[in-house]
């Protein structure tokens, strides 16, 4: 872990200095030095006075890199192809369970010619136009604002049946990592 280095990072974010640490937790000017160069490890009670001092949450400075905040500008998303209609996939986050992203779905196109499945849950909200979604003996149409969840691992078919491109929000949870993604991303 690196404990120490998000410990220099917030106290110099927020314009503390060591020396205003050291006088509101009591500890040495060298201690709290090998701390934040992770020469030494602190106590879970230390980590506590340096996290009050800091006005931060103990479990924030436990927290490894990649659960933090993952800031994905506009600019920067990455941009993919999905199935069959070559839908065009915007990817606004990923973690290890949950992916967000956005689909745009020209007129009359599809996530497939049949109903797939894969592994996890998803939940849709239309930001454009009129699509149909099937899932099993399922099946409704949802325009602009409608919104609807499912488990992917029941055989499922979207296709846009409106007259312009649809936009769709989706957020897809899954236990594991899927190899396949984006491909069966609706």
């Amino acid at each position: 872990m690196d404990i120490g280095s998000s410990i220099r990072a917030i106290r110099k974010r927020k314009h503390i200095t060591i020396a205003q640490i050291c006088e509101e937790t009591g500890l040495s000017q060298g201690f709290l030095s090998q701390v934040e160069t992770n020469k030494t490890s602190p106590s879970i009670a230390t980590l506590e006075s340096i996290a009050r001092a800091l006005k931060v949450p103990l479990a924030y400075l436990l927290l490894q890199k990649e659960d933090r905040m993952n800031i994905i500008r506009k600019d920067a998303r990455a941009q993919t192809t999905s199935g069959p209609g070559r839908l065009k996939v915007e990817h606004l986050s990923r973690t290890d369970k949950v992916r967000t992203v956005i689909v745009e779905m020209p007129p009359g196109s599809s996530t497939g010619d049949e109903p797939h499945a894969h592994e996890g849950e998803e939940v849709h909200v239309v930001l454009k136009g009129r699509i149909y979604a099937e899932q099993g003996e399922d099946a409704a149409e949802f325009e602009e604002g409608d919104s609807f969840s499912w488990n992917a691992c029941i055989p499922h078919l979207v296709r846009n049946i409106g007259n312009e491109i649809a936009v769709i929000l989706i957020s897809i949870f899954a236990e594991s990592e899927s190899s396949d993604y984006p491909q069966t991303l609706v």
